[in-house]
């Protein structure tokens, strides 16, 4: 299975980024395993938000799953 490039998430990242930062926070890309997880690192004010994991999952992994059917999984790494 070919897995997109890292440049290609980053793409989709940068779509999401503009809502995060509007409350100070952000999304860094850590790594995508040859497994298919991707490790996603939140900074700014969504580390220690109660939000940040309804972030991650109603936004981050939504529109990344949606756009690349052949990640598996994606994780949230500190």
């Amino acid at each position: 299975m070919s897995f997109p490039s890292t440049t290609d998430i980053e793409r989709t990242l940068d779509r999401i980024r503009p809502f995060l930062q509007l409350d100070g926070g952000n999304v860094e890309l850590v790594r995508l395993t040859e497994n298919g997880i991707l490790e996603v690192r939140l900074t700014g004010s969504c580390i220690d938000c109660p939000m940040s994991r309804m972030t991650l999952r109603a936004g981050i992994e939504r529109a990344v799953l949606l756009e690349h059917q052949e990640i598996r999984r994606i994780e949230q790494v500190r």
